[in-house]
């Protein structure tokens, strides 16, 4: 299937497919919710499902064309499209789509039009977005994933972590709004993330990402390797910490406004 921008390529009907989204850039603090993805697809059995031509909506001088060599020694051009890929899985509860790429930088209404192009076309009656955010939290505290849901039961489950954040917001935001507005059911899902972490990818966070959706889902997941990455993420911030003293100090300040309030 082919029209404008969407590229679906010929498939066998997914089973009631849940679509999850990323996107890099401002919606992806510490890379954590594109890395999440990223590293579901190697998790599991994912084939190429559609692409979303990106020449009307970004800026290639900002994200460039990447030159490849194959093993053939023949040169060729990987542009930065929007890629999506499908997983079938029996005995799970619904097929997924996955799709990753960089938050366009244009034209984000017809982006928009776009994607509800792909999600009708692939049959997808259901979104999770997720993205990651810089906040004044403590490194050693559990993850905050704050979310909301169109759907009432989801929303019960999401009642207490719903966002109040009201301002500028970027494509999970936009993208969120306007499915919404076609009837498509969505799910957003944010991470919280110390801002005084620089280090990129946040495993924790991507493993505190894909562990609420696999709750609310019941898409079951192997997500030991991640755990085991975020374990070793944490042992590495906790010395950087512990080896800067004004770091250390800011930490202590951090615990003791959240500890008394």
């Amino acid at each position: 299937m082919s029209g404008g921008p969407v590229q679906i390529e010929a498939h066998e009907s997914l089973r009631d497919p849940t679509l999850i989204l990323a996107y890099a850039g401002w919606n992806d603090g510490g890379e954590a919710a594109t890395y999440a993805l990223r590293q579901l697809l190697d998790a599991v059995p994912a084939e190429k499902l559609a692409t979303l031509e990106t020449e009307e909506f970004l800026d290639f001088t900002v994200v460039r064309p990447h030159v490849r060599v194959d093993a053939g020694g023949v040169r060729g051009l990987k542009w930065p499209d929007h890629e999506f890929f499908s997983v079938r899985a029996p005995g799970q509860p619904c097929d997924l789509a996955i799709g990753l790429g960089v938050e366009p930088h244009l034209r984000w209404r017809a982006y928009v039009r776009a994607m509800l192009e792909l999600v009708q076309g692939i049959g997808c009656e259901r979104v999770v977005i997720l993205g990651a955010y810089l906040d004044e939290v403590i490194y050693s505290q559990p993850v905050a994933v704050i979310g909301s849901a169109t759907d009432p039961e989801l929303q019960i489950s999401l009642h207490d972590e719903t966002p109040q954040y009201e301002g500028p917001t970027g494509m999970v935001g936009v993208l969120g709004h306007e499915l919404e507005a076609a009837g498509i059911g969505v799910v957003s899902l944010w991470a919280a993330l110390p801002h005084y972490v620089q280090r990129t990818p946040n495993p924790r966070a991507a493993l505190a990402l894909l562990q609420r959706f696999s709750e609310l889902s019941g898409y079951r997941l192997d997500l030991s390797e991640l755990s085991g990455e975020a374990a070793e993420f944490d042992q590495e911030v906790s010395e950087m910490i512990a080896a800067d003293p004004q770091l250390a100090a800011y930490v202590r300040e951090l615990k003791k406004r959240a500890f008394s309030s």
